[in-house]
């Protein structure tokens, strides 16, 4: 037989997909295993973030060859999740198994210089650790030195094994893109097999190891800040010390090192970690509440908390603490609307009050753009909306979620009508995607469907305001002569006190009351 067999498998890197504004994401769940049979959209990972928990699908089919993530990995958009080999082999077993020609060496040494690599959006990057020497064996990704920027650390590795021959940066220098750190004498002979056709589709396509550390960027919402917001300046510690601090959510710059000329050891990282666990982390300022055996006033029942009500917890939790909430009531005559409906009902067509009130929101938004907005970073702007995305709080067998119903002003009643009944039927499922649940402006809550007078709803960061929605009830309204029956629909809105007034605030809740009360102001 030819020893030119074409054999046709192909390995496919399947990497982690633009997930919306998230970044350095947990891995909580591998759901495969290498040799697994899948079919494209089958979720491969689980990955957990402060805000919410997400499945990631494989967009081809295949038999997994590799996976590159572990369970507690932090992954971003761009980095290798598993290999696939996909399932269009054509060449037989037999074919597979016939022995191949060895494949010719060059047995002379090869000198490989090393240079930096594409490491994103940093320039002029300094060398804080030199991690290796002349003469050390380095293997393939072994890390070399450490860079850090004003934003940054990132330890970065050698493309090939090998050893050291010299070192051509010293501590303190600044380093881009290109630029020789080292040269290193190859320890593998130098195959030419890679010529020949035979081992094109064989051969593995080269990954990104998963175990390679990633850029992490300081952040104001850091663990470590509930203990100092002024930064000690620049940090020196080893490897080991960064990747623990990276784990435990720790930026580096807050932490006194005792160590030689101020590098932080071990203890240093451990000791301030528990200073922040000690005086209660971000709500140190905060008293406690108390711990109480409930068992010993009768019989009690102990509960886990699902996932959702864990990360919901959290989320709203810091929106509670960031923002100076401010809540207005108003209640609306909906009259007008409820006839309407009654007589689409009539004719076959179901229209929920939401869609209507939805409908009403995006007009009021347009009228009144800052509530359509939301504080960039520094919080001293103000990041204007010019879509209508609108979140959608929904009650799930697991907790609460909010789905984003994207580009509602150019959807007509009945159009909306169809995308919440399929939107909700998701959300049950616990089958909504991560798209599914970013890009919103504006979030409405109803508790229509179930009842209750009125309720103050949490604003959804970094969103700027919320409208609650009560159950509509029948009240008498006075028309100057008699009490006339009147349906009537509780509101209330809370916003974010920074960036809306009052006085602004009044306005949009008039504005809105003057749409739901006028059924031709939705139905233009």
């Amino acid at each position: 037989m030819s020893s030119e067999i074409d054999i046709m498998s192909t390995i496919k890197n399947i990497e982690l997909p633009d997930i919306g504004d998230f970044d350095e994401v947990e891995v909580i769940e591998i759901l495969v295993s290498v040799g697994d049979t899948i079919a494209a959209e089958d979720s491969i990972i689980t990955l957990e973030s402060d805000k919410a928990s997400m499945e990631i699908p494989t967009p081809s089919a295949g038999v997994v060859s590799s996976i590159n993530v572990s369970i507690g990995d932090k992954i971003k958009q761009g980095d290798l999740v598993i290999a696939l080999e996909s399932d269009d082999n054509t060449a037989t077993d037999s074919d597979s198994n016939v022995e191949q020609p060895a494949p010719t060496e060059a047995v002379e040494a090869k000198i490989v210089p090393v240079t930096v690599p594409d490491i994103g959006d940093f320039d002029q990057v300094e060398v804080i650790e030199i991690l290796t020497q002349v003469g050390d064996d380095l293997n393939e990704e072994d890390s070399i030195i450490t860079l850090e920027s004003d934003k940054a650390s990132m330890e970065i590795p050698t493309p090939i094994a090998g050893k050291v021959v010299d070192v051509n940066i010293t501590l303190g220098d600044k380093l881009s893109l290109g630029d020789l750190i080292l040269n290193i004498e190859s320890s593998a002979a130098t195959s030419t097999a890679t010529e020949a056709p035979v081992k094109k589709a064989s051969a593995p396509v080269e990954q990104k190891p998963a175990t390679t550390p990633t850029p992490v960027a300081k952040s104001a919402a850091t663990l470590d800040q509930s203990v100092s917001n002024t930064p000690k300046g620049e940090s020196h510690a080893s490897p080991s010390i960064r990747k623990l601090a990276r784990e435990l959510g720790v930026d580096l710059s807050n932490v006194s090192g005792s160590g030689p000329k101020g590098r932080v050891l071990d203890e240093d990282l451990k000791g301030y970690v528990k200073q922040i666990i000690t005086s209660g982390g971000m709500g140190g300022g905060l008293p406690k509440t108390p711990v109480v055996d409930f068992s010993k006033f009768g019989e009690t029942e102990t509960l886990a908390l699902s996932r959702i009500n864990k990360l919901s917890g959290k989320h709203l939790t810091a929106c509670w603490l960031n923002i100076p909430h401010v809540t207005q009531f108003d209640e609306v005559n909906i009259d007008q609307m409820e006839a309407f409906r009654q007589e689409q009902k009539a004719k076959g067509v179901k229209l929920t009050p939401l869609v209507f009130i939805m409908k009403a929101v995006v007009q009021a938004l347009k009228n009144h753009p800052r509530f359509n907005a939301s504080l960039d970073e520094s919080g001293e702007n103000l990041i204007l909306k010019k879509y209508f995305n609108l979140g959608i709080a929904m009650d799930t067998p697991n907790g609460l979620v909010v789905p984003v119903i994207k580009d509602v002003e150019t959807k007509s009643l009945t159009d909306l009508a169809t995308e919440l009944a399929q939107t909700s039927a998701k959300a049950r499922d616990g089958k909504l995607k991560p798209g599914d649940m970013q890009g919103a402006g504006f979030t409405i809550s109803s508790l229509g469907g179930i009842g209750g007078t009125q309720f103050t709803p949490i604003v959804n960061a970094p969103e700027v305001a919320i409208l609650g929605v009560s159950k509509s009830q029948m009240k008498p309204t006075w028309d100057g002569k008699n009490f006339i029956p009147t349906l009537t629909l509780p509101l209330a809105l809370s916003y974010d006190h920074r960036v809306i007034d009052g006085a602004q605030g009044g306005r949009f809740m008039a504005d809105l009351n003057s749409i739901l009360s006028d059924i031709r102001e939705i139905l233009l």
